[in-house]
């Protein structure tokens, strides 16, 4: 069985949105022939240039005997490519394909068409805030790599394209060809679709900048007390100059860093582990599971038994 996948892109396309997926595409078919077609199509067929000058030659949209649908993201997704026709062969291609996706801001293109009206999705976290306002029916959960809800899948950027394709071809093929596609790829076989966009470490500068030494110290120390006064002491600084800098530093007071660190590490074992909730709460330093439930409703908007049912869902769903 060949299943016929439609890459839809537009003028200034982000071009590894596309060949990401292309590349997991074509391996998988390697792996088992004759598995997957691909047919880059455009509202204005020919050759088609992506946002860095490299153009892709593009077929006319045609949404019959189409298996998957997958939108590339790129500036064309949020301008005046998104024209009636698109959105309408969208909708057909929707109603008539096993599945639709898309990749970083191609996800503009199916809250536009009222695809995700009601359902979950993601998108690039730079574009996060911009698209929950743009869409407010879409229950837009930032922090993921992709989101599958029925047969709509939505991914966060670039790389994030290569996860969903992967997870697409598990889907399809089986976890054993995901894997070796992903061992040709020289990439992670897989993160889970839940895993954050990106680390709370590096999101305060935690790598580089003033207080890295004292971040890593925290992340160590997460079950235990850690009160500003025994960071300021850590870090050899009153405790007033020491929370003075440390938010200049990463933009988060002390006890928030505290926090966001708790939630990374708690996040992480609630969705990829079948560790007992009260647990996880105990070594992330939140104490008891209602605490860490108050906590992961206001950053996640869920609490963490049903993040995981999702993270088991998905990886149940790929399988």
């Amino acid at each position: 069985m060949t299943r016929r996948i439609g890459l839809l892109i537009f003028p200034d396309f982000q071009i590894l949105d596309v060949a990401g997926p292309i590349a997991a595409f074509e391996i998988a078919g390697r792996l088992t022939p004759g598995a997957y077609q691909l047919v880059p199509m455009a509202p204005t067929p020919g050759l088609v240039a992506a946002s860095s000058g490299v153009a892709m030659q593009a077929a006319p949209m045609v949404a019959e005997r189409l298996d998957t649908l997958l939108i590339s993201g790129g500036e064309g997704t949020r301008g005046p490519a998104i024209d009636q026709g698109v959105l309408d062969f969208v909708r057909r291609a929707s109603a008539t394909a096993r599945r639709v996706a898309s990749v970083c801001s191609g996800a503009y293109v199916l809250a536009e068409a009222g695809l995700l009206d009601g359902r979950r999705a993601t998108i690039h976290w730079a574009r996060s805030a911009h698209f929950a306002r743009r869409y407010p029916k879409v229950k837009l959960e930032a922090d993921r790599i992709f989101v599958r809800d029925g047969s709509i899948w939505t991914s966060a950027g670039i790389t994030a394209g290569i996860d969903l394709a992967l997870a697409l071809i598990g889907e399809d093929l089986g976890e054993d060809v995901a894997r070796r596609t992903a061992q040709q790829l020289v990439v992670y076989h897989r993160r889970p679709g839940g895993q954050s966009q990106f680390s709370a470490l590096i999101e305060m500068g935690g790598q580089g900048g003033r207080f890295a030494e004292l971040l890593d110290w925290m992340r160590e120390r997460l079950a235990e007390p850690l009160p500003v006064e025994r960071l300021a002491d850590k870090a050899a600084m009153s405790p007033r100059h020491f929370a003075r800098a440390f938010t200049a530093e990463t933009g988060l007071t002390p006890a928030k860093a505290v926090e966001r660190l708790r939630l990374e590490t708690a996040r992480e074992r609630v969705e990829g582990s079948a560790e007992p909730i009260d647990r996880i709460a105990q070594s992330a330093g939140f104490g008891d599971p209602e605490r860490m439930r108050r906590a992961f409703i206001r950053a996640f908007g869920q609490p963490p038994q049903a993040l995981r049912r999702t993270a088991r869902g998905e990886l149940g769903a790929a399988a």
